[in-house]
């Protein structure tokens, strides 16, 4: 499928970014937060991995998300809550996300990720075309839709990582 593998080298370009961002920085500059308003490196790989395991497994697949049947929520010291993404969370919330190690961060990531290719890989165009719910019980999108809106909310968050890759360390994000 041409559509499918437009997806998935559009996804894994922006991770691959994401990856080259993060790849010379520590810990404690990964979990700064600019200030108040703004979340950190950490919190936004966090938050696109979270938002791609989720969308794949729970709202594609109908499938336990690897957040909760690989414990990753224990390695983040956080409630297994699959519907928690950090959406919707007040500055006080952020402000008080501790991140795990970098290695931890970035295996969740590799994994949401890998699964998400794999899937995506698979698809078919009736697949694609298939109606699944969406906000409400009555509404509905394509997964081809759903697809479009995780590549929409990776790129503007990969491009928040590095812009903070940049602001704490100055050029150097993309190899």
């Amino acid at each position: 499928m041409a559509g499918t593998r437009t997806t998935v080298s559009a996804l894994k370009r922006n991770w691959n970014m994401v990856k080259s961002a993060v790849s010379d920085v520590d810990d404690a500059t990964l979990s700064v937060r600019p200030n108040d308003d703004s979340n950190s490196m950490s919190w936004l790989v966090w938050h696109m991995a979270r938002v791609t395991d989720r969308l794949i497994h729970m709202r594609l697949q109908d499938a336990p998300q690897i957040w909760s049947t690989e414990s990753w929520y224990e390695k983040f010291n956080m409630p297994d809550e699959p519907n928690d993404m950090g959406m919707g969370w007040s500055k006080e919330q952020v402000a008080a996300w501790q991140s795990p190690s970098k290695d931890v961060l970035m295996g969740y990531f590799d994994k949401a990720n890998a699964a998400a290719a794999s899937y995506i890989s698979g698809l078919t165009d009736a697949e694609l075309g298939r109606e699944i719910p969406w906000n409400a019980p009555t509404e509905t999108m394509s997964m081809e839709e759903a697809l479009a809106i995780l590549i929409w909310d990776n790129i503007v968050h990969g491009g928040q990582v590095a812009y903070l890759r940049g602001y704490h360390q100055g050029m150097g994000w993309h190899r």
